[in-house]
């Protein structure tokens, strides 16, 4: 069935769940994490954690940078100082996660497509997007991005972080 034939099949059986499809189906989003450069003497890139919590504090994973390539999975012992997301999360997953895991990041903005997979899942509601970071022999942050998935207007928010974190943006794009 052609997504045409299914607008005229949902129009003419359930006419309220054109727009829910509608919706649903055109939304994408991509979220772009700053890691700004620091005056540290030893400085090593961040373990990043990206992931969405819905109106019922659900978690949808976005992805995750730490040492993958790391011998006998090392890198993977380090993940549970992403605090928030190993509670929430983390511990639970089987690593690396297809399409979700990555190597870590060097300084400057990096963009994350959230896969179509994910955001088909996301309703109208309100949600938050949070980004923690924890770096060796360095800091921790965690950046709160909340948003409202909604018809009648496109998502388009950035919140700064104040040290391990630079700007965290999340925007809807078609």
């Amino acid at each position: 069935m052609t997504s045409r034939s299914l607008s005229q099949f949902t129009a003419r059986f359930a006419p309220g769940l054109v727009c829910t499809v509608a919706t649903s189906a055109a939304a994408q989003f991509a979220a772009t994490v700053e890691i700004p450069q620091l005056d540290v003497s030893e400085y090593h890139r961040p373990y990043v954690a990206v992931w969405i919590e819905g109106p019922d504090r659900s978690v949808i994973n976005v992805g995750v940078w730490y040492g993958v390539d790391m011998k006998n999975d090392e890198g993977e012992s380090w993940l549970k100082d992403l605090r928030q997301w190993w509670r929430k999360s983390g511990r639970d997953l089987n690593l690396p996660i297809d399409g979700l895991s990555g190597p870590t990041r060097p300084v400057g903005t990096h963009e994350v497509r959230i896969p179509s997979s994910i955001s088909d899942k996301l309703v109208e509601g309100e949600y938050a997007m949070f980004v923690e970071a924890a770096r060796e022999v360095g800091g921790r942050e965690v950046v709160r991005v909340p948003f409202t998935i909604s018809r009648n207007s496109k998502v388009n928010v950035s919140v700064k972080g104040e040290r391990e974190l630079g700007t965290v943006t999340l925007r809807q794009i078609d």
